[in-house]
């Protein structure tokens, strides 16, 4: 299915005549209006305590409700990746954040609303400041520390997670 093929009608004019131009964008064969859908951004951070475990979430929401998680999300419009990290951050685990290191991307489709959003998942390292008491919120259910050995990648819910959290369990990405 193309991303696009639930939108039916011109945004600008109305027409039923907006049909599939490339694989990320739709035309109006009437006012010639292009539609383009690019990828999304969304962020995910990898946080490691003294102990060397790993900040991990249990997602309280579809897709993949009951998985476990990196803690971050989408990026807002006007907002920078790290910027976006850092709000998802605090949102969905009440911690801040002191320092972003990127390291690596992937790209994802993210099943919403019966349309699948393609995303490209920016993955960062990243240390915390203050106390580090969790608070599950927002879109987590849950959020704790998993020692690395006990971490079993296919327990995460969404693909481009899934293949980070074994990349960085592989390299043993020890920051601290």
């Amino acid at each position: 299915m193309h991303p696009l093929e639930k939108f039916i009608y011109c945004p600008i004019c109305g027409s039923k005549h907006f049909v599939v131009d490339t694989v990320s964008s739709k035309k109006c064969e009437d006012c010639g209006f292009i539609f383009y859908m690019n990828q999304s951004t969304a962020t995910a951070a990898f946080i490691l305590n003294e102990k060397n475990e790993l900040l991990v979430e249990r997602r309280g929401v579809d897709p993949g409700k009951g998985t476990l998680d990196l803690p971050g999300g989408f990026v807002n419009l006007n907002e920078t990746a790290e910027e976006g990290l850092k709000r998802e951050i605090e949102e969905e685990t009440g911690l801040k954040i002191s320092s972003v290191e990127y390291m690596f991307n992937l790209p994802n489709i993210y099943p919403y609303g019966g349309i699948n959003v393609h995303t490209l998942d920016l993955f960062y390292r990243c240390r915390i400041e203050g106390d580090v008491t969790l608070k599950a919120g927002d879109d987590a259910a849950d959020c704790f520390w998993m020692p690395l050995s006990e971490i079993k990648t296919e327990e995460f819910g969404l693909d481009s997670i899934r293949e980070a959290v074994r990349r960085f369990v592989a390299s043993r990405q020890v920051f601290f």
